[in-house]
């Protein structure tokens, strides 16, 4: 049923293959059980005209895999399935998805994961780029997608500031260039038995701007917990988040919260109308681009004052147990 297998010699003895259909990837994703083995891999199929890309991805997750994070970990790379394509196999993480398991957790334990996830967000971004010689890359990504938004036929009212705001502190992006996971959120971290998180989906690495990693927590990651996307940021600025992160925030805030518009428009209207909705509420988080300080942040804290001298040890006020990968109790 699986040919493709038969030319990868570290799954001659397979006893299961589940397809993964969960995510945005292109690759084909399956769940590989080895007989007389415990534990699972991950396989990652992709169409061999994308072997060099997918070279060049092995290679930046056996870096991150040499930073100390529990993660989706390298074990070979290779041709398959009569030379029409290229597969990459990865350990993996058992646990559940941490956008699942968030909501059943208190708002500490929430704050917790969070402040670890921002640990491992640092450790990511500790791999500097020797070559910054990218010129003005920067601001033309912005400003493309800006003009792709504005060219769309998905508009939404009230964009004029978010467009305005965008070309008027464009220049204002430093480029404090890293290796980016590049889709860095809840639903592509994982709770792990060991209450620790393990990351997956690094497809969409790339060399950038390392404050842009954080716009997603606008986007996807305040939907699951604000505290969890407040202690991810306290913990990486070791709860001294200087003001130029908010300033640079906004402005990655306000051209993806756009462009994520037009980007759902290949994948149909609910999409397109969910993008839409996280509009209205980045709208109502910046009011309307007239602060950089988005309101979930300053609410939380001002609600949390003490919050991160209690938990910069990494202590907490419970216990987090965790129940045969179903569900989670304090």
């Amino acid at each position: 049923m699986f040919e493709f297998l038969k030319d990868i010699k570290e799954l001659e003895d397979v006893e299961s293959v589940e397809k993964i259909n969960k995510g945005y990837s292109k690759d084909e994703k399956f769940k590989i059980k080895l007989k007389n083995k415990s534990g699972y891999l991950l396989l990652r199929l992709s169409d061999i005209s994308l072997y060099e890309q997918k070279k060049e991805e092995y290679e930046v997750i056996s870096k991150f895999s040499k930073l100390g994070f529990e993660m989706s970990k390298p074990i070979s790379f290779g041709i398959c399935n009569g030379k029409k394509n290229v597969y990459m196999l990865l350990s993996w993480i058992n646990g559940v998805d941490l956008s699942e398991a968030l909501p059943k957790l208190s708002i500490e334990e929430q704050y917790l994961l969070g402040r670890k996830a921002g640990k491992i967000l640092k450790a990511i971004h500790s791999l500097k780029v020797e070559d910054k010689n990218f010129d003005d890359r920067l601001k033309i990504k912005l400003l493309d997608k800006i003009e792709k938004y504005e060219s769309s036929n998905v508009r939404v009212e009230n964009d004029n500031n978010f467009i305005e705001y965008v070309k008027r502190n464009v220049d204002k992006v430093c480029g404090n260039y890293s290796y980016l996971h590049g889709d860095f959120h809840p639903s592509n971290l994982i709770l792990m038995e060991n209450n620790e998180i393990g990351v997956i989906d690094f497809n969409r690495w790339c060399i950038f701007d390392s404050y842009e990693e954080f716009y997603k927590l606008e986007s996807f990651g305040i939907e699951f917990s604000i505290p969890y996307c407040v202690g991810q940021i306290d913990s990486y600025f070791e709860d001294d988040v200087p003001n130029e992160f908010w300033e640079i925030q906004a402005i990655y805030v306000a051209c993806y919260t756009l462009y994520s518009i037009k980007w759902a428009e290949k994948f149909g209207e609910k999409e397109i109308l969910g993008m839409k909705r996280r509009f209205y509420k980045t709208f109502e988080n910046y009011e309307n681009f007239k602060t950089i300080l988005p309101k979930w942040y300053a609410d939380y804290k001002n609600k949390n004052p003490t919050l991160p001298r209690c938990f910069a040890s990494g202590g907490a006020p419970g216990t987090l147990l965790f129940h045969n990968n179903k569900g989670y109790s304090l």
